[in-house]
């Protein structure tokens, strides 16, 4: 005892007299240990706090603070109470004394073991002898975090002494200018305001004392290590200025007046402070300053010189209006509501029978606005404008007009909409149904588009409202729809019906179903002599297909559009109807289009599975046969774009499937592929024993070429669905992609491969299939006579790529002998450029949407394993095969993220600056693109070789490649804003370099070219940099 009695006397000798600062964790380590009592530490400074020194006192309590900051949680209740009492004493001392004092306190509030009525002792001997603002910035944040900690444990003992404690807090806070402070001294207020402490008649004063900071002016210093933004302190401020309706009469006039301000900032503060207070406020806080705040918002929007400014005037406007509408009339009060919407009404409802001048689209936005506070607001609002607009409306002939107020109809009814409360409501529109409707159906019938598109608009607009279209008004508009599909040529208008139809399908499907679609299933098979004069045959085509993919969105619709989309490919095939292959393309993107936004359900589910699907196989598989009868006349079911196309259709269906159903179709294609069984596809007149798979005789690519359907119904299924007869599937394909001589056939096959490959279970089965393959692929590449190195490679790369998107540990195996092939004479460039495919998205097959085991990040993982291997094999490499390994570093580097870029670039600069002197354009661009985002944060490397980068940038200033002129060109631009002495040699030939593509026949490559060349002239000019 008497050992640890003197190892305590030592520690505080030392900490006190000898300034050694470590000496307080010991202490702190010994009271935690047991070795010793806190009281017994402050028996051991009984000669330090009673010095006459105040110095030596100081030393003496800062010892006890960063001891107790340490040991707080192992206090007694009585010793607490008996150091409360010693710090509060303290607190009259010198004022040396007081931040460590201060400190001790703030420890002292965290302990759990705080005697009853401590906290407003503490906090009376605080306001009473401590002046706060005199203080340090630690010593006032202690002050802080001390009200804080208070807050959250002794909030009934706080709230206990009433206003005192509010104007407590105001004294202390009041002339605070760190900002690390002004977030703490926030937090309380916005405490004490929401947490109900009693603010007595001190409401003035504390608002006084936060709204001082309002607006928030405050730029963050460079490399600021607090990271406190302008950003947060204006978020913190305006919690505590919206929080509570008693600052009404005080921060609505202090809005008022900043909205004067010049500064952009200061307004928009001031408007989204408005919009937040007033969500906290009622009708009576508002109505003296209705008429200021009203007239501060219309000059906000009627003369304003920002979209932001603009938008938040608005939001301001919406949310008044929302808070006046919340207000309960009665007898003898007046209705705010009232008041203030004829105060915007008077300002603004002129200006609507003004089309052709500026105001008119203001006015419509504070209407608006106005109109989206509340139903209520919507109704006095609509009541007011609308008869005049549809009166304007009809009176005009001039088509500019008609449209604006057509416009401003449809921006009503959109704000309305957003904010009834119910659905089920009826409109405030629904006296107005039958001139909407009216307006609406006479523009469709001008020969404006924009009148015709604006009519559009409203139509959507109307339908999306209850009980504005009846049924005779939607057939009413389908009729028109159809009459402008089948003869409108401006494809501004095309689009605007087509989506418009879109919109109004989802919503009353009927209609549609009887007779649009009906009428475009006529039009497309009729003879070309009976289509439209105005539009092309093509044209009709194109507009019919487009707008049944758009309505095809419920279920019901899809079951009645999806047999006229099949029979478009159907009579393609036949050549009952002559369609070319563009439309036979397009008819395919439309059913890929409604696979992909039709709503999701076992009805839908069916209609592909047991229809499309099915349909799409039978006619593939006609094509497939009569191609291999004849050469002449084929169907155009046989060409790669038709067959690339079904595809995407077979997998946007597949992959969206139910698991019953995916397994089936997996089960079918698998049947149909490997054993000929054409039982489940309609028209059932194939012949028995069809081989798709095994080898066939030369000509019948068409029928081998299939395979790409069997990829897109088996590789787009869900990762739980299993494939049937997985072994001798993949044994088939395997043999097809390495014997096959057609390249779409081999491809397909390779990639129909990799995808089963991809999704495969972790074990021995799959390193076995792996090595099997390996072991062939390498046997035919390693030959160089062999014929089919070509689709061995092809085979090669998806198996890398399967197996690189999961993460395989075999992948690195199959990349070693990718990077062998860029020395080789005839598959280097393919070597090359298979590098891209290995990096990119993959948009048939190994890609996410298709279920595949894709990890993230598996790019940057590819990238450092094997950015060394590149680097290495470039070096020793023979001059003649080194830019096919430039041209690999460019395809993978460019399809890193940019952030990855920027940090790895550095190393592999001296590659990339070799790259720039390839022959190869593609390279060149790739490899620019790389360089710069690099430009802009320049490494200390790069530098360096400055002298080489601006010879090779400014010799593909002349490249015959426009993109890689213009992109040369950007990279030289960036060089000027390098550091000055390090560019400055290179102005004068940089810029005679950049006067030659000053005259470039390219539109693009001269303003290129003029931005640079201005940035090097001011280069160490006077008035420059």
């Amino acid at each position: 005892m008497a050992a640890d009695s003197t190892l305590l006397l030592s520690l505080v000798e030392e900490f006190v007299s000898g300034l050694q600062e470590s000496k307080a964790k010991d202490a702190a380590k010994g009271i935690k240990d047991g070795q010793f009592t806190i009281l017994q530490l402050v028996e051991a400074l009984g000669l330090s706090l009673t010095s006459s020194q105040p110095q030596t006192r100081a030393r003496g309590v800062q010892l006890l603070s960063e001891v107790l900051q340490e040991s707080h949680g192992e206090l007694t209740e009585r010793e607490v109470e008996v150091l409360i009492a010693f710090y509060e004493n303290r607190l009259k001392d010198h004022y040396v004394i007081t931040p460590p004092v201060l400190r001790g306190l703030q420890a002292l509030t965290k302990s759990k073991a705080l005697p009853p009525g401590s906290a407003v002792s503490m906090l009376r001997s605080l306001f009473q002898d401590v002046h706060v603002q005199s203080l340090m910035l630690a010593e006032r944040a202690c002050v802080y975090n001390m009200l804080i900690n208070l807050m959250e444990t002794r909030e009934a003992e706080l709230k206990g002494l009433g206003a005192d404690f509010v104007f407590g807090f105001v004294q202390s806070m009041d002339g605070e200018r760190d900002p690390r402070n002004l977030l703490l001294a926030f937090q309380i207020a916005k405490n004490i305001i929401l947490r109900g402490y009693d603010l007595g008649k001190f409401i003035e004063e504390l608002f006084e004392v936060t709204s001082c900071y309002f607006p928030i002016d405050f730029t963050p210093p460079p490399n600021d290590p607090h990271g406190i933004t302008k950003e947060e302190l204006i978020l913190a401020l305006r919690a505590v200025l919206t929080g509570t309706p008693k600052f009404a009469e005080f921060l609505l006039p202090l809005i008022i007046e900043k909205l004067d301000s010049d500064v952009q900032s200061a307004k928009l503060d001031s408007l989204q402070t408005l919009a937040g207070c007033v969500s906290q406020y009622e009708h009576k806080d508002l109505a003296d300053f209705l008429e200021g705040l009203w007239a501060s918002l219309r000059r906000e929007v009627f003369q304003t010189s920002s979209e932001k400014i603009e938008s938040a005037a608005l939001a301001a406007l919406t949310a008044l209006t929302s808070c006046l509408s919340r207000s309960v009339l009665n007898s003898d009060s007046d209705d705010s509501l009232c008041t203030f919407l004829e105060l915007v009404l008077k300002d603004c409802k002129h200006h609507l029978c003004e089309p052709d001048l500026k105001l008119v689209w203001p006015s419509a936005k504070l209407l608006q606005a106005s109109c989206s506070g509340s139903n209520r607001a919507s109704h006095i609002i609509t009541a007011a404008v609308m008869p005049s607009l549809i009166e304007q409306y009809n009176s005009r002939t001039q088509c500019s007009h008609r449209r604006t107020l057509l416009e401003v109809v449809q921006r009503f009814i959109q704000s309305v909409k957003s904010c009834r409360s119910s659905d089920n409501d009826e409109s405030v529109f629904s006296a107005y149904r039958a001139s909407l409707c009216s307006m609406a159906f006479s523009a469709l019938s001008e020969s404006n588009a924009s009148l015709q598109i604006t009519a559009t608009s409203v139509l959507t607009s109307l339908a999306q409202q209850t009980g504005l279209l009846l049924d005779s008004d939607v057939e009413l508009v389908v009729d028109h729809l159809i009459r402008l599909l089948l003869t409108e040529d401006d494809e501004r208008v095309s689009l605007a019906v087509v989506e418009c139809a879109g919109a109004l399908s989802e919503l009353h499907p009927a209609a549609f179903i009887t007779k649009l679609i009906p009428r475009l299933k006529q039009e497309m098979f009729s003879d070309q002599r009976e289509a439209s004069e105005q539009l092309s045959h093509h044209a009709v085509h194109q507009q019919c297909m487009s707008a049944l993919a758009a309505v095809s969105i419920q279920p019901s619709v899809v079951q009645e559009s999806t047999p006229v989309l099949l029979e478009v490919l159907s009579s393609a095939h036949t050549g009952s109807v002559s369609f070319s292959v563009d439309e036979v393309v397009l008819a395919c993107r439309s059913l890929q289009r409604i696979a992909e936004q039709v709503q999701d359900g076992e009805e839908t589910g069916r209609c592909f599975h047991d229809i499309i699907i099915p349909r799409l196989l039978s006619l593939a598989l006609q094509a497939a046969l009569q191609g291999d009868k004849s050469s002449d006349g084929r169907s155009p079911l046989v060409e790669e774009a038709v067959l690339s196309a079904m595809v995407s259709v077979i997998s946007a269906s597949c992959s969206r499937l139910q698991p019953s159903l995916a397994g089936q179709t997996a089960s079918r294609a698998v049947s149909l592929f490997l054993n000929g069984d054409v039982s489940f596809l309609p028209d059932n007149s194939f012949p028995s024993h069809i081989q798709l798979l095994r080898k066939q005789q030369e000509d019948s690519w068409s029928r081998s070429q299939l395979v790409c359907l069997l990829m897109a119904c088996v590789c787009t299924l869900p990762r739980s669905v299993e494939v049937p007869h997985m072994e001798q599937l993949l044994s088939e394909l395997e043999e097809m992609s390495c014997s096959c001589s057609h390249l779409l056939s081999y491809t397909s096959a390779a990639k129909c491969f990799a995808g089963l490959l991809n999704k495969m279970p972790q074990g021995d089965s799959l390193n076995g299939l792996i090595q099997r393959t390996m072991t062939r692929v390498c046997r035919e590449l390693d030959c160089t006579s062999s014929p089919v190195r070509t689709q061995a490679f092809t085979l090669l790369i998806w198996v890398a790529k399967a197996l690189l998107l999961r993460y395989h540990p075999l992948f690195s195996a199959l990349t070693d002998k990718i990077f062998s092939l860029l020395d080789d004479t005839d598959l280097g460039p393919m070597a090359a450029d298979s590098f891209s495919l290995l990096m990119s998205d993959s948009a048939d097959v190994l890609n996410r949407s298709c279920h595949a085991d894709v990890r993230i990040m598996y790019r940057q993982r590819f990238f450092s394993e094997n950015s060394a291997k590149l680097v290495q094999g470039f070096n020793a490499a023979p001059q003649e095969k080194k830019p096919n390994y430039l041209k690999a570093l460019s395809n993978i580097v460019n399809q890193l993220p940019k952030q990855v870029q920027v940090t790895e670039l550095p190393a592999l600069l001296s590659l990339l600056l070799e790259a720039l002197t390839c022959p190869d354009q593609g390279v060149q661009l790739s490899t620019l693109s790389c360089l710069e985002p690099v430009l802009v944060s320049p490494p200390p490397v790069l530098i360096q070789q400055l002298e080489a980068l601006v010879n090779r940038l400014l010799a593909l200033i002349c490249s015959p490649v426009m993109n890689v002129r213009m992109a040369s060109i950007r990279c030289v631009h960036a060089l000027s804003h390098f550091p000055a002495h390090e560019v400055l040699p290179f102005r004068a030939r940089v810029l005679r370099a950049l006067a030659q593509p000053l005259d470039d026949k390219k539109r693009l490559v001269r303003r290129e070219a003029v931005q640079a060349r201005g940035e090097w002239f001011l280069l160490g000019s006077p008035g420059g940099r």
